[in-house]
């Protein structure tokens, strides 16, 4: 039984993760599989060979770069997916596929989430004074999101959406900063730039994204990994970001309860104060 198989994690989100890293021939088996979901169940190595258009060899060393021990291993676990799929996606209301895909996102987050990778950024985070998080675009948007969380328990942070102001303010960095990087793909390239910047200037890393293997994971201390499938239709979509707000989530929530009696204190505080906004 392979290394995944174990884990229990869904083939479709290993796949999925290893995307960016794959070869022109792997990237034919990839869209072969997601296109023939239920014919590869009943392939054979020479068969799926044959199909995807991908050399014997090049198919064995695929699967097992994805840590399965080979096809059938692969075959097994997926099988076990694709049998777990809505029959009838044809007969949901659009209400019905947002709702199903949001609960998915967050199950299939939950599933990679490494604990240990989890919490030794949650404790980079507590210890550091100097916190600042990358965003750009709607992952720019999660920044903030994240900020709001960390600024009710006491922590400081800053989040900047500005590629040119993440750059100015990536330079006068040190051993004391820690970035977190928000980015889906792993490969915007103003965030890769500003965090690179970072690191030369012996920052911790902190990256949230889907893909365990970008440009972005590269300089990253520690990957903290969502998984929500995003189609080009689908960018920018609450769906899309979904996993982003859980692990953002798990991450605040890990922080608290490093620190519950000062966070309770200042969240009482923010509490009594913003009362006084209200009539």
């Amino acid at each position: 039984m392979g290394e995944n198989q174990m884990k229990g994690i869904k083939p479709s989100i290993i796949m999925e993760q290893y995307k960016r890293d794959f070869t022109k021939s792997e990237k034919k088996i990839y869209d072969y599989i997601l296109a023939n979901d239920q014919k590869v169940l009943y392939h054979s190595l020479t068969e799926l060979s044959e199909a995807s258009g991908a050399a014997e060899a090049t198919v064995l060393r695929f699967f097992r770069k994805l840590g399965f021990k080979g096809f059938q291993d692969f075959k097994f676990l997926f099988a076990q997916e694709v049998s777990l799929e809505v029959v009838h996606d044809a007969d949901e209301t659009y209400m019905e596929k947002i709702r199903k895909n949001m609960v998915q996102a967050i199950d299939n987050s939950y599933e990679i989430i490494d604990t240990e990778t989890l919490e030794a950024a949650i404790a980079a985070i507590d210890h550091a004074d100097d916190v600042v998080i990358f965003g750009i675009g709607s992952s720019g948007i999660a920044g903030m999101d994240m900020q709001n969380r960390l600024l009710r328990i006491g922590k400081q942070t800053s989040v900047i959406t500005d590629s040119h102001f993440q750059v100015m303010r990536a330079s006068s960095m040190n051993e004391n900063s820690v970035v977190i990087a928000i980015s889906m793909t792993g490969s915007t390239k103003d965030i890769i730039d500003s965090v690179q910047i970072a690191k030369e200037k012996n920052a911790t890393v902190i990256a949230l994204t889907n893909y365990i293997k970008s440009p972005l994971t590269k300089y990253a201390d520690y990957i903290l990994l969502s998984s929500a499938k995003e189609s080009p239709w689908d960018s920018g979509s609450l769906v899309s970001k979904i996993g982003q707000l859980f692990i953002i989530d798990l991450v605040c929530t890990g922080l608290t309860m490093r620190n519950v009696k000062e966070a309770e204190k200042i969240k009482m505080e923010i509490s009594e104060n913003t009362a006084k906004k209200l009539y």
